[in-house]
């Protein structure tokens, strides 16, 4: 297979150099798994450029008492400690959560909000299957919506998850982190606020203003976290450039990948919002780099019927930079 013909939305890539094979995660698609139900599925490559057909890797179906079985969306595998771990994020509309307070300019903007959050799993195995560690609750706090979980290891060796607490219940929707366990199964103490959607000034730049019913929700989605050679803190996110929806309508047409910078190294910041890297309905976007060196960040592109696109990318000091799109591998704009 080739990336047009792969459905791809939320891409996860993770190279394995003793298998020199890179492993593709995104969201079970029965279209082309052949596989009915939500969880993740794998393809595998060896040159980022053909593809096996997919594998599913973990159905939520399947697992022991687990407290929902929709969603699936943004799964990530990490190898820790001798195994692997897949973070990926579920909802259940049946577990209703108590709505969030107006905004902050007095608009009744309040949407219904139910459980949803990042689940964590585990295999000894790239290819699964994978067994969710705790099938009673979320990863982060259960009264939180949140969603895209993402795994940080500090300088010191502590893991942490980072991931969007959603719009939906913040309206400006807000990125945090939560220190895990050892065994990435539990957490400890209580989140560390990192930054705000609208902290980012350039997506406001094209809102209509002064009618508080016209003010949109601020979205933050798809965080990762990158350790630049200057010893910053790089975070790969996402957004919406131009929010002009209306109380509860849907959201669409202007999805942006994006980065924030911590110069100190810190977790914990300040961070500071970098202009988008790429438009055009594109984002959830990740780097990697591949088995001869080169930094790559593959994304989505559109939200909607979603296809993986692959872009070459440098570093200069704290500052990411596009090079290319690789259009001999993902198939062109």
């Amino acid at each position: 297979m080739r990336l047009p013909d792969m459905p791809l939305h939320d891409p996860f890539i993770v190279a394995d150099d003793p298998t020199r094979t890179y492993y593709l995660y995104t969201s079970n698609d029965p279209s082309v798994s052949g596989t009915d139900g939500v969880g993740t599925m794998v393809y595998r490559s060896r040159d980022l450029r053909d593809w096996t057909r997919p594998v599913v890797v973990f159905l939520a179906a399947e697992q022991k008492d687990i407290w929902a079985t929709d969603g699936g969306w943004a799964p990530e595998v990490h190898a820790w400690d001798g195994r692997y771990y897949l973070f990926t994020t579920l909802h259940n509309q049946d577990k209703p959560l108590p709505v969030g307070p107006p905004d902050q300019w007095g608009s009744p903007f309040q949407l219904p909000n139910h459980m949803r959050g990042t689940i964590t799993a585990v295999s000894d195995s790239l290819l699964g299957p994978f067994t969710v560690v705790d099938g009673s609750r979320p990863t982060p706090p259960g009264h939180l919506m949140t969603l895209d979980g993402t795994l940080y290891v500090d300088p010191s060796g502590q893991p942490w998850m980072v991931y969007a607490h959603e719009w939906l219940q913040t309206v400006d929707g807000t990125m945090e982190a939560i220190r895990l366990a050892p065994d990435l199964c539990r957490t400890i103490g209580d989140p560390v606020f990192l930054f705000k959607a609208s902290d980012a000034s350039w997506i406001s730049e094209r809102i209509p203003g002064g009618v508080p019913n016209q003010l949109p929700p601020y979205v933050t989605d798809g965080p990762q976290l990158y350790r630049t050679p200057d010893g910053s803190l790089l975070m790969l996110w996402s957004t919406y450039e131009k929010n002009v929806a209306g109380q509860g309508t849907a959201l669409s047409g202007n999805y942006v990948q994006t980065y924030a910078v911590s110069p100190s190294g810190d977790i914990a910041g300040p961070w500071r919002q970098h202009r988008p890297l790429v438009r055009d309905d594109s984002g959830h976007g990740m780097l990697f780099r591949t088995f001869d060196g080169r930094l790559m960040m593959i994304l989505h592109r559109p939200f909607d019927d979603a296809r993986g696109k692959l872009y070459e990318v440098e570093l200069d000091g704290h500052e990411l930079r596009l090079l290319h799109q690789c259009t001999d591998l993902d198939g062109g704009g």
